[in-house]
């Protein structure tokens, strides 16, 4: 059975702000409903919602840090959760990434670097939880430091990194990374250096084995300006290693037979409910009620 460590920095139901927390909630349970064994490690940020039960499960020293790994399970499935819990980094309000006035937190690096030391901890079985990775598969630039790290240990999993959004590179100043005190030998222009700044993506798309994106149209694009956004060069560098997956539909939370958010739930069979919700939707946005006028909803 292949062993899967997935990194994310988001998982719905759990905590979401956008697309990766879907992905994180679904893609797990494919990979398990295929016989691997996948853990998932995620930060234990304040904002987290669940209902079932969360357990202490080891301490591992990270820098100046003693963080907990706690254990919950992804909702109605056995898929196990690790939680990292360091107060000091995760115990704040508003969103993973941002306060709530929308300003990105100012330790931002130190709480991702934090996140991805415990990463290389689990993945090396150096955090007391009895369990080694054939894969670590992160996801953006929250985990992006993990497959850099991971690179200078000896025989470690190989890994895969995931670009979801290339516009958010997870960029810090010179001084911040003097502070996080990484790996000088991962400080250049083909590792973590981008422009005299330290780019936690680069860490994923520089030394993973592996790079997926989210279509095969995006993975040549983001080869070329302007969406590579400065690392097109990179990109196109290791385009034999760079793979683009159209990302799937969970079929189940999407199924507009089951559907609770539905005004009227439909099927195949029964189309003319289509037509209520239409109108449900209409009369909640205050738009004219009208059956021939088209509606487009994103």
């Amino acid at each position: 059975m292949i062993k899967i460590l997935y990194i994310t920095s988001e998982i719905h139901p759990l905590i979401k702000t956008g697309g990766l927390a879907d992905v994180s909630g679904s893609l797990p349970i494919a990979l398990a409903q295929l016989g691997a064994d996948v853990r998932m490690l995620m930060p234990y940020y304040q904002a987290i919602h669940t209902d079932l039960p969360i357990y202490y499960k080891s301490t591992v020293r990270l820098g100046q840090f003693d963080a907990n790994v706690l254990e919950t399970q992804l909702p109605g499935t056995a898929v196990p959760i690790w939680l990292v819990d360091c107060p000091a980094l995760f115990a704040l309000p508003g969103n993973p990434y941002t306060d709530a006035q929308g300003r990105d937190w100012p330790n931002n690096a130190e709480r991702f670097a934090l996140f991805c030391h415990a990463a290389v901890a689990v993945a090396m079985d150096r955090a007391y939880l009895g369990w080694r990775p054939d894969i670590v598969h992160c996801h953006d630039w929250q985990s992006g430091l993990t497959p850099a790290l991971l690179s200078l240990e000896a025989d470690r999993p190989a890994t895969v990194f995931t670009l979801h959004n290339l516009a958010y590179q997870g960029l810090f100043s010179k001084a911040t990374w003097l502070n996080l005190k990484l790996p000088a030998a991962l400080w250049h222009p083909q590792g973590l250096e981008f422009n005299g700044m330290m780019s936690f993506i680069k860490g994923g798309l520089a030394y993973a084995d592996h790079i997926t994106t989210v279509s095969p149209t995006y993975a040549q694009e983001i080869q070329s300006a302007p969406l590579g956004n400065g690392l097109e060069g990179l990109l196109h560098h290791r385009r034999d290693v760079l793979t683009g997956i159209i990302n799937g539909i969970d079929a189940e939370q999407w199924d507009p037979n089951t559907d609770t958010n539905l005004s009227r739930t439909y099927n195949a069979a029964n189309l003319s409910e289509k037509q209520h919700n239409k109108t449900a939707l209409q009369n909640r946005l205050s738009l004219p009620v009208t059956a021939t006028t088209p509606l487009l909803v994103l």
